[in-house]
């Protein structure tokens, strides 16, 4: 492959990797991770609502990393209140999983930003081996894919594992109790999924840039050293 071809392949990994970056970015500032439905039990069950008369009980969440809002409904109309994770809902999440997927989006924003950086630098700069090299490229992809991997598996486990959106509709809730009608994964969710499949992209264009994957060589026998050994 021709040192131009290098160079248009490195810089559509970095302009997708910079790409990615924003996306991360502003999924972190929005509140667009999960929206669902919450059932207000309580008053469902003293009027024993069914059919169309459940809906009048059903109410809607959405959140992010950081704040949320949601709309109860028991009946009487819609109650909508903003709500914020920190430092409100420490006490009532868990908190040390939730702060683990805060923390490696975060990572996960910088390594995609240093991941454009050294691609720029091999399609226009002199790199040498190690990380400033093929070698360093990988790295920071393969990083960047575990870290949005990460992500992903860490916030569907408090979800789905730890109902996340049922303990927030029943904050300093003490005369209602509300349960998860539906959820489900919104457009920031997704961004993160759709930086994974990028970096993992990326990795292949290395490769298609005439790179090996780091620790694939084999060293080459000496044969005649093999040779004079056994003249002895």
């Amino acid at each position: 492959m021709t040192k131009l071809q290098k160079k248009v392949i490195f810089c559509l990994a970095g302009t997708l990797s910079f790409a990615c970056a924003i996306g991360i970015a502003a999924a972190l500032g929005t509140q667009l991770w999960l929206r669902g439905t919450i059932l207000c039990k309580t008053g469902a069950v003293l009027v024993n609502a069914t059919g169309d008369e459940l809906k009048k009980f059903i109410g809607e969440i959405q959140y992010g990393l950081f704040y949320g809002q949601r709309i109860k409904q028991c009946g009487l109309g819609g109650r909508p209140t903003a709500f914020s994770f920190f430092p409100d809902l420490l006490n009532a999440i868990p908190a040390s999983m939730h702060v683990s997927v805060i923390t490696f989006s975060i990572t996960l924003l910088v390594f995609a930003l240093v991941g454009t950086a050294f691609f720029m630098f091999n399609a226009f700069g002199n790199p040498y081996q190690t990380f400033h090299g093929p070698v360093g490229l990988y790295f920071w992809s393969f990083i960047s894919c575990s870290c949005g991997s990460l992500v992903l598996i860490l916030f569907s486990s408090e979800v789905k594992i730890h109902n996340l959106t049922e303990k927030i509709a029943n904050y300093k809730e003490v005369g209602f109790i509300f349960k998860t009608e539906s959820e489900q994964f919104e457009n920031s969710f997704w961004i993160i999924l759709v930086c994974i499949l990028v970096h993992s992209f990326n990795i292949c264009l290395i490769r298609l840039a005439g790179f090996d994957f780091p620790f694939t060589k084999t060293k080459d026998l000496d044969t005649s050293s093999g040779a004079i050994d056994l003249m002895y």
